[in-house]
């Protein structure tokens, strides 16, 4: 088969379907960064399938030669953008999102010198390229940061982690996705003197840097996100064992707080994005870490008290890489380190719902870590063993629609089903690899 193959679909799925290639992509629906515009997981789109098929919904192109890498695509401006290791060089690559045809690619950085970056589980960068004003800013594994145009990929400008900011290339490389917020691109490098960094989104220029000190181990697999509490917009990330949980002010650069708890001290690698609603912050990570519904108290000086409300042990309760996500109210995720058990939240109290349930039958045989993401009513769970879960979220119990499993690995070596799913203008973008497959999830 060819490394774009764009598959016929019969009866009046190929007649919508082709009405959506001419004339669907207008752009109102697009998820132009790591785990959607406001990077929490969480689709607004409307209209799509209430269950699936037992082979799935229709798969209306798939396209090879990705590169190898982890990275999930991100879709903005009538294109897809993701990031992939090709002949040597880590590189980001546009799409266009019609049909899968490739637009260009531009390498822009060396695969990480030292480690065991690439040579184990890793093989290839991880990062999601974040699209903005004509812009797409990307994360290699070695942490550089490059700035490319969007129309053509001309690379802009590029910034190194290591060697301009005194950070460290983590055991599984950086897999960063970077926040553009107005003018401002927001990383974090983890230096001692430069742990998160502010750049102008067009020059590249420092605007910023905020010093959190040694974040020690596990530092360079989350990303920022925004929030703002008590009128005061920062800027909070997940860094390292030592450094836990920071909140930095997003005119300032200023430290405003820093929660150091085992709920994010992992040890190995501190992954998951924290979730954010009102003043309160939940926070998980596996490995020795465990989960913690945090409150932030405004002290009068411009800082906040971090008060612990509620912390699981990391046995009882831990998110390891596939993100958590907040619907009416109550959290959804996977439970344990390498695995996906499914377990419900109270967001207000910390309180389990129910689960983790580690029975795999009761998921339609999916197994291992699971990536999730909300859309339209359901739950989109995509497991290591490439089995994908529909479910409807409900607080009072585990409600399974659908299943179907995936397309075969592209690499046996590296057959984890581990890229976040993502949903756009009415499809569901499935990466694997130097595989991107396309499936139409609008009847």
């Amino acid at each position: 088969m060819k490394a774009r193959e764009v598959l016929p679909i019969r009866g009046w799925v190929g007649v919508v379907g082709g009405l959506m290639l001419g004339a669907g992509l207008v752009g109102a629906a697009d998820w132009p960064e790591f785990r959607g515009p406001k990077r929490d997981g969480y689709c607004t789109e409307t209209g799509l399938l209430r269950s699936w098929p037992a082979s799935g919904p229709p798969l209306l192109w798939k396209v090879g030669n990705r590169g190898a890498g982890w990275g999930t695509p991100s879709i903005a401006e009538g294109k897809i953008f993701g990031i992939g290791l090709r002949d040597g060089k880590d590189g980001i690559w546009a799409l266009n999102e019609a049909d899968g045809k490739e637009l260009w690619f531009t390498p822009f950085a060396d695969p990480p010198a030292t480690g065991q970056a690439y040579k184990n589980q890793t093989n290839g960068p991880a990062s999601t390229p974040t699209v903005a004003a004509g812009k797409a800013y990307v994360v290699s594994g070695d942490g550089t940061l490059a700035c490319v145009q969007t129309s053509d990929g001309k690379l802009l400008w590029t910034k190194n982690y290591v060697r301009d900011y005194g950070g460290r290339v983590p055991t599984w490389a950086y897999t960063e996705s970077v926040l553009v917020d107005g003018q401002k691109v927001i990383g974090t490098p983890g230096g001692a003197k430069a742990t998160m960094v502010a750049w102008d989104a067009d020059t590249g220029k420092e605007i910023w840097r905020c010093a959190a000190g040694n974040v020690g181990g596990g530092q360079g697999y989350s990303s920022p996100v925004k929030a703002v509490i008590a009128n005061v917009p920062m800027y909070v990330v997940l860094t390292g064992s030592s450094g836990g949980l920071i909140g930095v002010h997003a005119e300032t650069g200023k430290l405003l707080w820093q929660y150091r708890g085992q709920a994010a001290s992992g040890g190995v690698a501190q992954i998951p994005m924290p979730v954010i609603s009102g003043d309160k912050v939940w926070v998980s990570c596996s490995y020795s870490g465990g989960a913690a519904l945090l409150q932030l108290l405004p002290k009068g000086d411009g800082s906040f008290e971090v008060k612990e409300l509620k912390s699981y042990k990391v046995s009882e309760l831990n998110n390891h890489h596939g993100g958590m996500v907040l619907v009416d109210g109550y959290l959804y995720f996977g439970h344990g380190q390498n695995q996906g058990h499914p377990v419900c939240v109270e967001f207000a109290t910390g309180e389990i719902k129910w689960g983790p349930e580690r029975n795999a039958k009761a998921v339609g045989g999916g197994q291992g870590s699971a990536a999730v993401l909300y859309a339209d009513g359901r739950l989109y769970f995509r497991y290591q063993n490439g089995v994908m879960v529909l479910i409807e979220p409900s607080p009072q119990e585990l409600k399974v629609v659908s299943t179907f499993r995936l397309p075969p690995p592209d690499n046996k070596r590296y057959s984890q089903s581990w890229p976040h799913p993502v949903i756009a203008n009415g499809r569901l973008y499935i990466r694997d690899q130097n595989m991107l497959y396309c499936y139409n999830v609008k009847p």
